[in-house]
């Protein structure tokens, strides 16, 4: 849930509190926020759900909204509760270098103080053909590991079988971000079922949770998949209940 930052109040994050309720009630592990809108008390209520804060940040009226920039640090982070943080790496980037340094540098601070580290991964830049690319993909994602986080998340390859190169490739847990929002319910079942089966920990999707006409069910479809083995026909009964 850190659209805020690059797209403004979108859809589905208008009311952030109410948005997080939602996706902690269907029984989501953790919400990903920036550090302001912890700040401002909008972590949820009523359900305990875990917290990870968003290091990074850039805005699509900028220049070059591949261009991340640190906002925040891990210190701030643990004043604020947080059970993890992330950033945003975009590999083939025209300022790669200095987002591989930060990288690496809050990596290093992670370590220090015990903070998990979330990288998100992606292959974007003048030299990037396609952000799903299966080579690019498993090229970031190992980038992501050889320079320190305990997670990587990074783009969905279409098949479980191109995925799998990927998974096998990066030594840390891997989790598939949800892109744009997709036509269906059952297409987000379905890449989400493909992912796991190829050896993906998990999935850290945004859109196609908060911007679903019922986000609680939704994140209990997910679970099904994710912690219960279920299929995506298994799944969408949860989308009926």
């Amino acid at each position: 849930m850190d659209h805020g930052i690059t797209q403004g109040p979108i859809s589905g994050l208008v009311n952030i509190a109410e948005a997080v309720n939602k996706v902690a009630e269907g029984g989501a592990n953790a919400v990903l926020l920036h550090k302001g809108i912890v700040r401002a008390g909008h972590r949820g209520y009523g359900k305990d759900i875990g917290l990870i804060i968003h290091l990074s940040a850039s805005t699509k009226l900028g220049p070059d909204p591949n261009q991340k920039v640190l906002v925040s640090s891990v210190e701030e982070a643990i004043t604020l509760g947080a059970d993890a943080v992330s950033v945003h790496i975009n590999v083939g980037s025209a300022n790669e270098a200095e987002q591989l340094q930060a990288l690496g540098e809050v990596a290093e601070t992670c370590a220090t103080w015990g903070m998990p580290l979330l990288a998100m991964m992606y292959p974007r830049g003048p030299k990037v053909g396609s952000e799903h690319d299966p080579d690019l993909v498993a090229h970031a994602a190992r980038v992501g590991a050889e320079l320190g986080a305990d997670i990587v998340k990074t783009n969905f390859t279409g098949s479980s079988e191109t995925f799998r190169r990927v998974v096998e490739g990066c030594p840390v847990p891997v989790v598939i971000a949800g892109g744009p929002k997709l036509d269906t319910d059952q297409d987000v079942l379905k890449m989400a079922y493909d992912a796991v089966r190829a050896g993906a920990a998990g999935v850290s999707i945004g859109r196609n949770v908060f911007q679903h006409k019922d986000p609680t069910s939704m994140v209990r479809a997910l679970v099904k998949i994710v912690h219960k083995g279920g299929t995506p026909e298994e799944a969408a009964k949860e989308l009926e209940r």
